[in-house]
């Protein structure tokens, strides 16, 4: 991703201080009674309560042992997935870091909640900022908190992970109105995987990519300033496209942060040009589906979906290591040139590798031309002669 800042070169630091700090102050001022997505009374913790929202660290991932398998997988007829999950990432030809991910195996425990008779949920996500790291990290560290002590989760996780983007997105910028220096933006993605069901939630450019029989299923849409559905919504909105640009100064038309660039965001229904509303997609896994890639738009830059399903593929057939497939993804568009930070989630559904393909042979009718004909009758005369 990239952010533009040639407009903003020309001003003295002391006046854009001043200037960024009222127009976040007044939105911050203004979140609790516009926010169309407030958190109701009932919730296990108050979003108002900054304390709560833990301050961004110099780690690169929350990461865990990710194998869940489920105890009634041996018991049930139906297919339920036998969660492996692996990641690597690399600076790539950036100067700084700015991606970072996290891989949750069991969300609700990590959190310290327990949630009697239903399965583990996993949660997976990348998270790609620009403009620095402070909002990714701020992302990694709280989004998957605020989805847990939301006072609907877990019966109600599309309304949950919605609702969640957003607050987070709000309480990064009370945290910046506070710590100028955070301020930064981040795409965001994540997927979580309960029971059958897998939700994926994009707000940005990064994208999930689901091999199913080796066929590369696409789970998110890049939010993008080509994409005509968001040049809709962002001029409805009052703002533009420029030479490929959001207002003149970002590659994506939805991300979290970026709070102090002026005419961005607002609260609201409405919101702003730029938006951290996530699109969501929903399906049912079955035993067809056999693993997710999850990537930085690093990985995209240089893969094709399918191409990126293919080499996942192989590298499985190959050793079945989760996490050693990621590095060799990573070090392979690394070899391809990729310039940005690189990024990859893999979760596996199965504990076995991706079946070989196999090509059946059917029966082929062979035909011969008249002149082919013709000369297998020559040679057999001079054969004959002979």
């Amino acid at each position: 991703m990239c952010l533009d800042t040639e407009e903003l070169a020309g001003e003295s630091m002391e006046n854009q201080e001043e200037s960024w700090q009222g127009f976040l102050n007044s939105h911050v001022e203004n979140w609790e009674q516009d926010s169309p997505w407030r958190r109701s009374t009932t919730n296990r913790c108050s979003s108002g309560n900054d304390s709560a929202f833990s301050n961004s660290s110099a780690l690169e991932s929350i990461c865990e042992d990710t194998v869940v398998v489920d105890s009634k997988q041996n018991n049930s007829g139906n297919f339920v997935p036998a969660i492996r999950s692996g990641e690597w990432a690399d600076i790539g030809g950036r100067q700084n870091m700015e991606d970072t991910h996290v891989c949750i195996a069991d969300l609700a425990k990590k959190f310290g909640y327990v949630v009697l008779g239903r399965e583990a949920i996993s949660l997976f996500g990348v998270f790609d900022g620009h403009g620095g790291k402070g909002a990714a990290q701020f992302v990694r560290e709280n989004l998957p908190r605020v989805i847990v002590e939301d006072a609907d989760f877990p019966l109600e996780l599309e309304k949950v992970v919605m609702r969640s983007f957003m607050e987070t997105d709000a309480a990064f910028a009370r945290k910046c109105s506070l710590q100028s220096s955070l301020s930064s933006g981040t795409t965001a993605l994540t997927a979580m995987i309960f029971g059958r069901s897998l939700l994926v939630a994009n707000a940005g450019d990064c994208r999930a990519v689901l091999s199913r029989l080796g066929a590369a299923i696409e789970m998110s849409r890049d939010h993008r300033p080509s994409c005509v559905k968001e040049q809709k919504r962002i001029e409805s909105l009052g703002g533009f496209i420029d030479d490929g640009y959001l207002n003149g100064e970002l590659t994506v038309t939805r991300a979290l942060g970026n709070w102090h660039l002026q005419g961005m965001k607002q609260t609201g229904e409405k919101g702003g040009p730029l938006s951290a509303e996530p699109e969501l997609k929903m399906i049912t896994l079955t035993k067809e589906d056999e693993f997710l890639i999850i990537g930085s738009d690093g990985v995209w830059d240089v893969f094709s979906n399918q191409n990126a399903i293919d080499f996942a593929r192989r590298r499985l057939q190959e050793h079945n290591d989760v996490k050693l497939c990621c590095k060799e993804m990573v070090e392979e568009a690394i070899k391809r040139g990729a310039l940005d930070n690189i990024t990859i989630v893999l979760v596996c559904f199965h504990s076995d590798p991706p079946p070989r393909s196999v090509v059946q042979k059917g029966r082929v009718r062979r035909s011969i031309s008249a002149e082919g004909l013709q000369t297998l009758h020559s040679l057999r005369c001079l054969l004959e002669e002979n």
